[in-house]
């Protein structure tokens, strides 16, 4: 799944009887993903909007620069095409067609524009629908050199289904200078972007374990964030889980 989407990384997941300890941060109440981009003039609100969504400890939130704008005379410094993928199969996976920017995407689910603070709020409390975090608990620990990822067993209001488990290394802040296109003139500082997305296993609904190499979660990023998320015939969908790394 997500074959287009990504480069996968295969590695093996073993069973838990135990929760390994020393979580770095508190359960995680929503994912907000921002697909924005530096050509387009709209977005600079919204990155604005994201910065300050990253200030709040339960929520992870994520800019996600795509490329289809650069045609209009600027090159995004920061954009993947794998991330305009990732906006396109949700779209697909929500059967609307809207792919546009700013747009965020909260918990994989609620689409909406990202600079509408207001809206994203709502969305936010749709997608949550009342929880305190989200459905699966998921802590990364990083020592020796080794990010462990511990996701725990579905509680009983969960349906079981499987997810993918990703690792995304994470950019905190980078101030772009743009100068061409339409925010030609602009500095804009974008918060949490995502520098790339690694499978690192499947999930099937029990306790599980998953270990990489610290220097990949860390590749031309501060830190890391990993996200569980379902998916159907690369169409992702519901965030079940999510973790923060040290550093964001």
């Amino acid at each position: 799944m997500f074959a287009r989407m990504t480069a996968w990384i295969t590695l093996g997941a073993a069973l838990l009887t135990q929760p390994v300890a020393g979580a770095l941060a508190e359960p995680a109440r929503a994912v907000v993903e921002l697909f924005t981009s530096q050509g387009c003039s709209s977005c600079p609100p919204a990155d604005a909007v994201l910065a300050e969504l990253s200030r709040q400890p339960d929520l992870i939130a994520l800019s996600f620069p795509v490329d289809y704008w650069d045609y209009l005379g600027w090159k995004d410094t920061l954009a993947q095409s794998a991330f305009t993928a990732r906006q396109k199969a949700y779209a697909r996976a929500r059967s609307d067609r809207q792919v546009y920017t700013p747009q965020m995407i909260v918990n994989g689910i609620q689409p909406c524009v990202g600079s509408d603070r207001a809206r994203i709020e709502r969305s936010i409390r749709t997608a949550t629908a009342g929880l305190a975090s989200l459905p699966v608990t998921v802590a990364a620990v990083e020592r020796d050199g080794v990010v462990t990822v511990t996701v725990s067993e579905a509680a009983q209001s969960v349906t079981p289904q499987k997810a993918e488990v990703w690792l995304l290394p994470v950019l905190r802040s980078h101030m772009v200078s743009i100068n061409r296109g339409e925010n030609r003139g602009r500095a804009v500082t974008y918060a949490n972007v995502v520098r790339a997305m690694n499978r690192i296993g499947e999930w099937n609904g029990g306790a599980a374990q998953y270990r990489v190499p610290a220097a990949l979660a860390r590749r031309d990023a501060d830190g890391y964030v990993v996200l569980l998320q379902t998916s159907d015939a690369d169409r992702p969908s519901a965030i079940l889980g999510a973790a923060k790394g040290p550093g964001l």
